[in-house]
């Protein structure tokens, strides 16, 4: 009697072309994205190997997801040994990972804020978090407080997730458009403007949610001092300060936690991305006591918390620290932002240069899409953010070497594009 070929095995044997694969999409997925050609098969560090064998230096890194680039051995290695001891049980028992992954994300928040204690809290996704932490700031104020107070202050610009909490927190209304009615309780400031906050907040207010950098929105750097100030305003009026750590945490600013940078210390935080190395997990860090709000029963997620999740997450942290990513991000980020400069600097196109760590932008008056298309065609992957910036969130093994290639081609594809 013959072997049966194993599924995974069949699976390859019957995988399509690039032009097969496009079709497929185009004729069975909602119409919601704007993919580009290119089907990707594999990785290598901080390279992308598409199926006709094209390699691509990845500037995206999955929006900043894939902080060890692809394929690295060590999370290769505990992913497949973990795969076949246990990937999911619910919440109803304990893993042998997601208490030891809490107590790593908490000792370093208390690190980092100078002995502030905190819980965690585990979910999916940056959305995930954005929602827990709605949730937990209003449930802090009505049930612990005894005195609701819904409102939060969110920022213009700002990019929080697309479930319906965290789109109407996002400040965006071409993420909003065509969803309404949206979560009540939300208001608008201007990001890096203290006075705009001051001038929302009323006895309903009970927070102030933003990111330290914010991401989609043009990687936007808040002037010196505001998070101070915001800090005080918050210790002021009794307002709880939240910060979305998404795409800034996790080193990819050059330290651990962005706020670092600003020495203060955050309500509650969350983060997701590049916790798993690629692999979906978020992670809400609540300070004592706003975390006792958090009773049996009032919030959960089926998937937060799974053994393969939270051990992507303890091999990713125990990679950086091991090879001192986060170091590492500060350093070459800052070549990078140099590189930029070299390179942008008096182009006609040029708008700004910014960023921190390896997390940076480039502002341009033209088409942003149209320059990535022409990066892309050179070899080198990079995003939008906001109306006219060129992200770059590489994976944080980057050297020297990547920085300056992905700097000259970048400015190449802008002059191809913009150039007079």
């Amino acid at each position: 009697m013959p072997t049966a070929t194993p599924p995974a095995r069949a699976l390859h044997l019957a995988s399509h072309d690039t032009a097969g694969i496009v079709a497929l999409a185009d004729k069975y997925l909602t119409p919601n994205y704007k993919n580009a050609p290119i089907v990707f098969v594999r990785g290598e560090g901080p390279w992308n190997i598409a199926e006709d064998g094209k390699r691509y230096l990845d500037f995206s890194a999955g929006v900043a997801v894939n902080a060890l680039g692809h394929g690295h051995p060590d999370l290769v290695a505990a992913l497949q040994a973990q795969v076949a001891l246990l990937i999911h049980q619910s919440n109803y028992w304990h893993n042998a990972h997601a208490a030891p992954l809490a107590q790593n994300l908490c000792d370093r928040f208390e690190q980092a804020t100078g002995g502030v204690k905190a819980r965690a809290f585990f979910c999916n996704s940056g959305a995930e978090g954005t929602e827990a932490t709605v949730k937990l700031a209003r449930r802090y104020h009505a049930k612990t407080l005894g005195k609701p107070r819904p409102g939060i202050i969110t920022m213009q610009g700002s990019f929080h997730g697309r479930t319906y909490a965290a789109m109407t927190a996002t400040a965006q209304p071409k993420y909003q458009d065509g969803f309404e009615p949206l979560v009540p309780g939300f208001k608008y400031a201007k990001f890096g403007n203290l006075a705009s906050i001051e001038a929302l907040i009323d006895d309903q207010t009970g927070a102030v949610m933003l990111e330290v950098v914010q991401g989609e929105g043009g990687v936007c750097v808040p002037p010196a001092g505001f998070f101070r100030d915001l800090r005080k305003l918050c210790d002021d009026r009794g307002l709880l300060l939240l910060l979305d750590e998404v795409q800034t945490g996790l080193g990819r600013t050059g330290t651990f936690f962005a706020f670092e940078q600003e020495g203060i210390v955050p309500d509650i935080l969350w983060l997701a991305k590049a916790l798993g190395g690629g692999v979906p997990v978020g992670a809400m860090l609540a300070r004592e006591p706003v975390a006792q709000a958090l009773v049996a029963g009032c919030h959960a997620t089926t998937f937060g918390a799974n053994a393969l999740a939270t051990l992507a997450g303890r091999v990713t942290l125990a990679v950086m620290d091991r090879d001192g990513l986060v170091e590492h991000s500060r350093d070459v980020g800052a070549f990078l932002l140099q590189r930029l400069h070299q390179e942008f600097d008096g182009r006609p196109y040029t708008v700004d240069v910014r960023g921190r760590g390896l997390m940076v932008g480039v502002a341009i008056q033209g088409d942003p899409k149209a320059v990535v298309e022409a990066a892309r065609a050179r070899g080198l992957l990079v995003s939008v953010a906001g109306a006219n910036v060129l992200r770059l969130t590489p994976p944080l093994i980057v050297d020297r070497d990547h920085c300056d290639f992905a700097a000259r081609t970048l400015r190449e594809a802008a002059d191809d594009v913009l150039a007079p």
